[in-house]
C-alpha cells in the first residue's frame, strides 16, 4: 500500500512513544553496557525521565511504555516504580524468566501492577536461536493470554523463520516486532541482507497477530546515512514504504528507542523524519501510527 497522496500532518494525532528505556547502570544489570566497547561509552550514564520529559516535549509526545534493557525481574521492578510517579508513562514491557518452572506464578506476581502490559526476552542476545520455540512451556503462553499480556519480539533477521513458526502455534498471543526486525541498512537496501530482510518480514506479515514497530532504524543505517534530514529521510524511506505495504497502517507503532536512539541521532531528527513519512497518509492512519496502535495493542489507559 502507497502512502495517501492526499494526507497532510494531522494536528489531531496523539503522539505515543511506543519504545523507549530507563536505566541507572549502577545497578549493576546492563550486562550488554560492557566497559570493552568504546562505542558504548555515551550510553553509560543514568537516563531517567525528566531528560526525556523535555525531549517528548518540544516534540508534542505525550505519553510512552517504557521496554526492559536487562534480563532480570529487579529492572522490571526499577521500570515499574517508575511508571507510578510517572503518568506520562502508560505502560511497561518487563521481563521475567520464561524457562523458569514456577514462571506463571511469576507472571501472574507482576500483572498485579496494571502498568505492566508486556514481556520482552532479549531474544537476540540468546545463543540458541530458537529458544522461543523450545524453553517456554505451552502454560506460559497460555498465562500471558489470559493476562493480557504482550509479547515484544526483539529480533534480528536470523531469526524471523522461527518467529513465524512461533505465531502459526501461538495464534492468540499478539506480538510485536520490535525495530522491525533491525535491518541491515547499512549495507545497502539492494544487499543480500536487505533481500533476505524484506522476504522473511513478508512472509511474517501475513500473520494477523503480528505488528511492527518503526523505531530504531536510525542505528541500522550508518551514521552518515542519517547525519541531515535529507539523508535521513532517503535512508528510511525505502524501509519505511516496505513496512507500510506489508503491515499496513493498522499494524505499525511509532516508538524512538531512545537512549539508544543517540549513537546515530537524536529524537528530534528522529520525529522530523517519522513526521514526514507518516505525515503523508490520513489522518485516520496517522493516528493510528502516531498513538492509536499501540494502545490498542498493549490495552493502555491514556
Amino acid at each position: 500500500m502507497k502512502p495517501d497522496a492526499t494526507g497532510s500532518r494531522s494536528a489531531e494525532a496523539v503522539r505515543l512513544d511506543s519504545h523507549h528505556h530507563f536505566w541507572r547502570p549502577s545497578r549493576g544489570d546492563y550486562h550488554w553496557m560492557s566497559p570493552d566497547d568504546p562505542a558504548l561509552a555515551p550510553l553509560r550514564r543514568d537516563f531517567l525521565p525528566p531528560e526525556l520529559a523535555a525531549l517528548m516535549q518540544a516534540a508534542d509526545v505525550r505519553h510512552s511504555v517504557l521496554v526492559q534493557a536487562a534480563a532480570t525481574e529487579a529492572e522490571t521492578a526499577f521500570m515499574l516504580e517508575i511508571a507510578e510517579v510517572t503518568p506520562w508513562v502508560a505502560g511497561v514491557v518487563g521481563w521475567v524468566d520464561l524457562a523458569a518452572p514456577d514462571c506463571v506464578s511469576r507472571l501472574i506476581r507482576m500483572a498485579t501492577n496494571s502498568k505492566l502490559r508486556g514481556i520482552r526476552p532479549m531474544l537476540q542476545d540468546l545463543p540458541d536461536p530458537h529458544w522461543l520455540l523450545r524453553a517456554p512451556g505451552v502454560q506460559v503462553w497460555d498465562a500471558m493470554t489470559l493476562l493480557e499480556l504482550k509479547l515484544d519480539a526483539l529480533v534480528k533477521v536470523d531469526h524471523l523463520p522461527m518467529l513465524e513458526l512461533f505465531a502459526r502455534q501461538h495464534a492468540g498471543l499478539e506480538v510485536v516486532i520490535d525495530h522491525a526486525a533491525k535491518p541491515a541498512l547499512r549495507d545497502g537496501w539492494s544487499s543480500d541482507g536487505m533481500s533476505h530482510w524484506r522476504s522473511q518480514m513478508r512472509s511474517l506479515a501475513q500473520q494477523p497477530q503480528l505488528h511492527c514497530k518503526f523505531s530504531g532504524l536510525f542505528n541500522e543505517a550508518s551514521v552518515a546515512d542519517v547525519a541531515t534530514m535529507d539523508k535521513a529521510l532517503h535512508a528510511i524511506r525505502p524501509v519505511w514504504e516496505f513496512l507500510l505495504e506489508h503491515f499496513g497502517p493498522s499494524r505499525l507503532m511509532w516508538g524512538s528507542d531512545w537512549p539508544v536512539l543517540n549513537l546515530a541521532g537524536n529524537y528530534e531528527r528522529w520525529v522530523a523524519v517519522s513526521d514526514a513519512l507518516i505525515g503523508e497518509l490520513s489522518p485516520h492512519e496517522q493516528n493510528q501510527i502516531w498513538s492509536a496502535n499501540a494502545v490498542a495493542f498493549y490495552g493502555l489507559k491514556v
